[in-house]
């Protein structure tokens, strides 16, 4: 049984960032994720490295077979509170699992952002990201047809890799 987990990094809770990843999830592997951790929620305590929940969280995400790491573009990146979560994991082992890079921002000018910017971090600490990141309008994010080419191109390798996890 595949595990999906969707980690958001916008510091606004129930986010159209958060809308996007679950979406994503959902188109990937027919179902809805088995865990959405939304960062904006955690509060201090993401800065808290001895809290015991957010590194039950950290665990989680890590040993699941599909993650969609998700965050508006904040100064061509993705934001702090999303920086933040990353640094706990491991580099090298931290994710276990496929990675999927997805960032939202107001025009295609950032559309390298999660290229650029977030796919580098997850490789670094262990995912194994298919094909290039995903970047979406955010004025488009709840729009299917703005996901439709990165699905057609990707969505056969994520099968795969999680086919080959099973």
């Amino acid at each position: 049984m595949t595990t999906t987990a969707v980690v958001v990094g916008n510091p606004k809770p129930g986010s159209r960032t958060l809308s996007a990843a679950t979406f994503l999830a959902e188109q990937l592997t027919g179902a809805a994720p088995d865990l959405v951790v939304d960062l904006a929620t955690l509060g201090p305590a993401v800065l808290d490295w001895a809290d015991a929940d957010v590194a039950a969280l950290v665990e989680q995400v890590g040993k699941a077979d599909l993650v969609i790491v998700a965050s508006p573009t904040y100064k061509a990146t993705y934001t702090g509170l999303l920086k933040l979560f990353l640094d706990r994991f491991a580099g090298g082992t931290g994710l276990s699992g496929v990675a999927v890079p997805l960032m939202l921002g107001g025009s295609p000018a950032h559309s390298l952002a999660p290229e650029v910017g977030l796919r580098p971090v997850l490789t670094e600490i262990g995912g194994t990201v298919p094909g290039r990141g995903l970047y979406v309008v955010d004025s488009r994010h709840d729009d299917p047809e703005a996901y439709a080419e990165w699905l057609t191109a990707t969505k056969p390798v994520v099968s795969a890799l999680l086919e080959a996890r099973s």
